[in-house]
């Protein structure tokens, strides 16, 4: 049985030597590939370095619960109460082409919840009203520092060239990603952050309403360490139809089954925190660890409504388009915990801003969904 809760304090993160040293060619190469997706991608437009592809906004509303016990009733989830809330769904791949040329990817939810009063941790937005998370359908990710960040975001942009050569370009990648081209010392090789990239590619591909979604990394939960994930509920897991999707057997598949299954009917997750009992065994520093739920479980603290609704306008498109995403959009209560998540407030921002100028769109965080939607809202 675990002892008790991991107090947050600073000293839950490892401040990792030279960081803004590798931060600066992390966040050049993040500008330098929005820049070329202009021309590269042929969709006339700039899109993301990863999660390029949307596969719909949809509306929802975010069910804070009462009574719930102390140690989870923390920042935002102290107060019972609703919230509209929206979800850009999302794959993980730095493309935008069709489900059939991308293949089975990872999967994304971005979770925008609206009416979250407090100084937000974004140093231009601190008076905005919105708070998100970004997560990943898995829960971990496939880097640990900055510093192997540099070379493995160059790989994972460029993974496409590597696979076209066959099993001898798959040979120069693996070596590439685990050596990080030749350059760390043998003590140093990307082991850890090449086993989670294949674990990560056994993912099946499912309906994007019956996936679990993860922060990956940890962040603070008030007098806390936690993890967030969202998933679906039983009962509502069991009314998706098209629940199996293949990608390899038509161009598109993921979009037009959410479109679907939201046409005809709600669909409810459940927002839950796992609070750290244990530094070691579940580590700040280390996103390629799963954190064991034999040591603390997820408790529900939220419930997340998706209303019936049609998401298959171009407006709706436009409007997913131009929703910005960070894990930064947060309270300190909620402040995201280590340094490559640390890494993630300034490359955000810096691809966020890119994109919407060079697609002329405002940068702006709304206030409600009618300002996102307008009447497609109501």
């Amino acid at each position: 049985m675990p002892q008790g809760f991991v107090k947050y304090s600073p000293d839950v993160e490892q401040p990792e030597p030279n960081f803004d040293e590798f931060l600066e060619p992390v966040i050049e190469a993040t500008r330098a590939y929005i820049e070329r997706s202009v021309e590269s991608e042929g969709v006339g437009r700039a899109t993301r370095d990863a999660h390029a592809k949307g596969f719909g906004l949809a509306r929802a509303e975010v069910e804070i619960l009462d009574e719930l016990p102390a140690e989870y009733a923390q920042g935002i989830y102290a107060k019972p109460g609703r919230h509209e809330a929206l979800i850009r769904f999302s794959n993980g791949s730095a493309h935008s082409g069709s489900d059939a040329a991308i293949g089975d990817v990872v999967m994304g939810m971005g979770l925008k919840i609206f009416g979250i009063e407090g100084e937000k941790l974004l140093d231009d937005e601190p008076d905005c009203t919105t708070f998100d998370y970004a997560m990943i359908n898995a829960p971990i990710f496939f880097c640990n520092t900055v510093r192997h960040y540099v070379f493995i975001q160059k790989l994972f942009l460029s993974a496409g060239d590597y696979f076209a050569r066959g099993r001898p370009g798959v040979h120069e990648f693996l070596y590439d990603w685990v050596t990080g081209e030749g350059t760390l010392d043998k003590e140093d090789w990307a082991w850890d952050e090449l086993a989670a990239i294949l674990s990560l590619a056994r993912v099946q591909p499912v309906n994007l309403l019956l996936s679990t979604y993860w922060t990956m990394g940890a962040l603070r939960h008030g007098d806390y360490v936690a993890k967030i994930r969202v998933a679906p509920t039983t009962a509502s897991a069991e009314t998706v139809v098209r629940r199996h999707l293949d990608p390899k057997q038509d161009i598109e598949v993921f979009r037009p089954a959410l479109v679907a299954e939201l046409q005809e009917r709600s669909y409810e997750f459940e927002i839950q925190v796992q609070l750290c009992t244990d530094l070691e065994r579940m580590p700040v520093e280390d996103l390629t660890v799963q954190w064991p739920e034999a040591l603390s479980p997820f408790i529900t603290v939220a419930k997340l409504r998706l209303p019936q609704q049609d998401i298959s306008g171009d407006d709706i498109q436009e409007a997913m388009d131009a929703t910005s995403i960070t894990p930064w959009r947060a309270t300190e209560e909620h402040r995201p915990l280590g340094n490559l998540q640390r890494a993630r407030k300034e490359v955000y921002r810096q691809s966020s801003i890119l994109r919407h100028q060079l697609n002329h769109q405002a940068r702006k965080e709304s206030r409600s969904l009618a300002e996102v939607f307008g009447d497609a809202s109501l």
